[in-house]
């Protein structure tokens, strides 16, 4: 039965995706729904999510309903299926009445296989139409906005926990690319499927490198903006601030200095925002100069660059914020600038947010982040609770490694004392019991008398604070943010408390000023955009092919990624397919894409190699 399921699995990817093998643990979540089952799938932006459930739709009788929270998500889900010859629609307030009718009328004919909604509507207007349709599985997107431990809690979504009692036998698949343990916990609580089985791959995106620089002047930062854009001539990118107004002056300025840019936030009207949407979708507008209003689930997979002019509130927010670019998995930037500036107005807007205590905390570990001497991944990939015991050689701390020290010993002495507390104290107490604080809590405690009490009085209290701030962000301990932050030892953290690893490397601990200079941000320049390691003929004929990409896209009044991607364009331009068959057998490329597109993208192989020879 599974042999043949993965068999059947295998022949739809092949065919409508160009696909010949699942990414890990894809089929094991599309078999878990096939077999009746409830999934909640947590797998990095780019990482292949959407498969997941569009496959179970595929081979199931009936229609598969997928809630989304954003129009511009649908939309640009259900364009790029139906560019894969898959049968797909969606019903929204942006469409007429008539046309959301005729979309229903095809749900009902059997002819639609995937219907996007948001769960608004779909809560209001189900139970009208779901007793004359077969619904193969209910797939929420986004589902991290379910969770009020989530970064962008949505109220509606709270609805969806009635679909487990109005549809007992239809499987529920919920997936996000951005949830820690509390959340990813809570979505299963929040949806009624407690029994639901958790695919989790890793967080990591090894494609993207990760760059911050710290307190640095607006003058040189805007300076240091520019020639980061310059070094991705060509490529299409986003720039993040927190604040309408700066986004409105960082487009102005760059327009005044030559770049094509637009700003785009949510006091924008809805006209002018679908319009810098759609120019940049379709490669007219390159930089979009937003907040965190853009972006959310829009699937173009050329964006080369992410900057953030402005910290982050959560390392949430800023981990989905850099998957917005590399989606293809190609090589990718991401930059962040960090000021003490950026921290108090983060603070100010978590104070004021009605969840005052978990948004400061969030905030501290994105501050951590910005300030880490620790690999960026490291510490990264550590907030979502991933082991990752090896520095990635692909951000600005690891090509440019601080002065590092054994610190087994030290990593130990502050391991048993988290442990000798019953991991039932915070980093403060924790720290006094290693300098053998007379603090009247630690007497009153008991905690004077543990063997670890004094044993760090060598080192200073922030020099503690910084080396636990590196186990931390190492995932050698972790905080339990549902238990007043006390911290606890992961399974890292065990292994080097028992000896079972032999070194543990730290940054050694300096009081010197981490502010930026500009000869330390040209040493930290970041890495060029894509296509690194092809042949100078290969890029060649790249650009030629995303100039038959464009005028295909500008024919057709669709996005140029939705064509193919840069991947598709890499493998191209790598392999020089001439005939329908060769075109066929490459990476990406389906039954509808090869009947549709291997004539002009040959044409322009044929072209390039003819004008070559005749050098």
């Amino acid at each position: 039965m599974e042999a043949d399921l993965k068999t059947r699995a295998l022949g739809v990817l092949h065919r409508f995706y160009g696909y010949n093998s699942f990414y890990p643990l894809q089929f094991d979540a599309i078999q878990c729904v096939m077999q009746g089952h409830d999934a909640v799938v947590l797998m990095p932006t780019g990482g292949g999510k959407s498969i997941c459930f569009q496959i179970p739709a595929l081979l199931s009788d009936g229609c598969a309903i997928v809630i989304s929270p954003l129009l511009a998500l649908m939309k640009d889900q259900v364009d790029a299926l139906q560019a894969m010859g898959i049968p797909a629609a969606t019903v929204n307030s942006s469409q007429s009445d008539n046309f959301n009718r005729q979309v229903i009328e095809q749900v009902y004919a059997g002819r639609i296989k995937l219907l996007y909604i948001s769960p608004e509507r779909l809560l209001s207007e189900v139970e009208q139409w779901s007793s004359q349709i077969k619904i193969s599985l209910f797939a929420i997107d986004e589902a991290h906005c379910i969770s009020q431990w989530g970064h962008d809690f949505r109220p509606e979504y709270t609805q969806l926990s009635t679909l487990r009692q109005r549809f007992p036998g239809v499987p529920i698949m919920a997936l996000t690319a951005t949830a820690d343990r509390l959340t990813r916990d809570d979505i299963a609580r929040q949806l009624n499927i407690p029994d639901a089985q958790l695919f989790m791959t890793s967080f990591d995106r090894p494609n993207i490198m990760l760059n911050v620089v710290s307190n640095v002047s607006s003058n040189d930062k805007m300076k240091m903006i520019t020639r980061f854009i310059d070094s991705h001539n060509g490529e299409s990118g986003i720039i993040y601030s927190l604040r309408r107004a700066d986004t409105e002056k960082m487009a102005a300025r760059l327009r005044t200095l030559g770049y094509n840019a637009a700003p785009f936030h949510a006091g924008m009207a809805t006209v002018e925002k679908e319009h810098v949407q759609t120019a940049f979708l379709n490669d007219d507008i390159p930089i979009v100069c937003a907040t965190i209003a853009f972006g959310m689930g829009i699937n173009k997979s050329n964006v080369r660059w992410v900057i953030h002019s402005n910290m982050p509130k959560s390392i949430e927010c800023y981990y989905q914020e850099i998957g917005r670019a590399g989606r293809d998995g190609m090589p990718a930037t991401a930059l962040m600038f960090y000021s003490f500036a950026d921290v108090i107005t983060l603070r100010s807007f978590a104070q004021d947010s009605g969840q005052a205590a978990l948004n400061m905390n969030k905030l501290q570990r994105m501050q951590q982040y910005a300030e880490s001497d620790v690999c960026r991944r490291r510490t990264l990939l550590s907030y979502f609770n991933e082991r990752y015991e090896h520095d990635c050689g692909n951000c600005d701390v690891c090509l440019n490694p601080p002065e590092r020290f054994d610190a087994t010993i030290v990593c130990q002495m502050a391991l048993s004392a988290i442990v000798r507390t019953g991991g039932k104290e915070g980093l403060s107490t924790i720290i006094d019991i290693l300098r053998g604080s007379a603090k009247t809590d630690i007497v009153a405690k008991g905690y004077n008398t543990l063997r670890t009490y004094g044993v760090g009085r060598d080192l200073s209290a922030a020099a503690w604070n910084a080396y636990m701030l590196q186990m931390l962000q190492m995932g050698i301990i972790d905080v339990a943010y549902d238990d007043y932050n006390h911290l606890r030892v992961t399974q890292f953290g065990w292994d080097i408390l028992k000896g079972a690893r032999r070194q543990v490397m730290l940054s050694k601990f300096s009081y010197t000023d981490r502010r930026a200079t500009a000869a330390a941000t040209k040493e930290k320049k970041p890495r060029q955009g894509q296509l690194q390691d092809m042949p100078p003929a290969d890029k060649e004929l790249f650009e030629q092919l995303k100039a038959t990409r464009l005028a295909i896209a500008k024919a057709q009044k669709i996005p140029p990624y939705i064509v193919f991607s840069d991947k598709v364009l890499d493998v191209i331009a790598r392999h020089r397919p001439t005939t329908r068959e060769e075109f066929s057998c490459l990476y990406g490329i389906g039954e509808k894409k090869t009947e549709m597109y291997w004539r002009p993208f040959t044409a322009a192989v044929k072209d390039y190699l003819s004008s070559h020879r005749q050098q």
